[in-house]
């Protein structure tokens, strides 16, 4: 495993984003997409925690029961998001709130969507975590992208600017000089499952 959370590891909650309704892809829910003979999100969260994330919160929304009846995440803390139609912005904000009560003082964001992201990749940036005001992102080959962590006292702020589809871009694009980039190029590939095109990138 590429990273396990120790006693000695700082309390990084992962945050799976798995409610998409896969409009592009004739509304096939991207969590219940096979890969490798199991839905997409069991490898998703997988990689939270073999990355050293603990606990794994995913959140759900397109197909929520099935997702709950067919995939196996044991030990992940499942989040419903009812207005997952609304955009990614409308998940992140769920997630968030679902870590509030926790002892987490970071929370690292993957979408299901990238199996190219493994745990090598999610432990760097785990790795780069130094207090609640931390910001930092994966890079490939400098420009910014998946997984990003958010250091607690954050969240507020984030939560307050997810907007539709948008995520924490108008966040972070404020916050430019404080996000910590960690190239992860050589370890990962951050292509997205969008379109029937990209499908041929499961196994």
């Amino acid at each position: 495993m590429a990273g396990t959370r120790n006693e000695t590891n700082p309390p990084v909650a992962g945050l799976l984003l798995a409610a998409g309704g896969g409009r592009r892809l004739g509304g096939r829910p991207k969590a219940l997409l096979p890969h490798r003979g199991r839905p997409l999100v069991e490898h998703a969260a997988r990689t939270l925690r073999e990355g050293g994330c603990g606990p794994v919160h995913v959140v759900l929304g397109a197909a929520a029961e099935e997702v709950r009846n067919r995939a196996e995440l044991p030990g992940c803390v499942l989040v419903d998001n009812p207005r997952w139609a609304d955009g990614m912005g409308s998940s992140l904000r769920a997630g968030l709130a679902s870590l509030a009560g926790t002892d987490a003082r970071a929370a690292l964001v993957l979408l299901v969507d990238q199996p190219g992201i493994g745990a090598a990749a999610v432990a760097r940036v785990v790795a780069a975590y130094r207090t609640p005001d931390s910001l930092a992102s994966a890079s490939y080959e400098g420009r910014r992208g998946h997984p990003v962590l958010f250091g607690a006292r954050r969240w507020a702020d984030i939560a307050a600017e997810a907007r539709g589809d948008q995520g924490a871009r108008d966040y972070l694009r404020g916050q430019k000089s404080d996000i910590v980039l960690v190239e992860c190029g050589d370890v990962a590939q951050a292509y997205d499952i969008d379109t029937e095109e990209d499908l041929s990138h499961l196994e």
